[in-house]
């Protein structure tokens, strides 16, 4: 069966995943994917990420990250642009989540990348989520 909105699908896990408390969350890979979990990883909200290969398909699997007494890290995780409705900014138009505190997945023509990198590159693109 084909997903619709695999995006979605990997912030709901992640999200689930987290309130449950787990370690680890796993689920189908592709590159948008790979490049969200780098820069979620990047920005230290998650601990890890591995790619599994597999047939025939691999396995995406983020190591999720606690603070000292297992409050969450993430506290809050949105997706922006869905496939129903998808959502660009201009590079002066990039948005700030939490006026600077969270951020904001690009997809732009360099790649994935966050608002700040997006902003500092001088290019926009279709905003993917917000993590705070």
């Amino acid at each position: 069966m084909t997903m619709t909105d695999p995006i979605a699908d990997m912030l709901t896990r992640l999200r689930n995943a987290q309130t449950a408390g787990h370690e680890t969350v796993s689920m189908p890979t592709s590159k948008k994917l790979v490049e969200i979990a780098r820069i979620m990883d990047k920005e230290g909200y998650i601990q890890g990420y591995e790619v599994i290969d597999g047939s025939p398909r691999g396995t995406l699997e983020l190591t999720l990250k606690y603070g000292p007494k297992k409050e969450k890290i993430i506290k809050g995780i949105k997706r922006i642009s869905k496939p129903g409705l998808r959502i660009y900014a201009g590079k002066e138009d990039l948005p700030r989540v939490l006026g600077g505190l969270g951020t904001a997945i690009i997809s732009t023509s360099s790649g994935v990348m966050t608002d700040r990198d997006a902003r500092k590159a001088g290019i926009g693109g279709e905003v993917i989520a917000y993590i705070w």
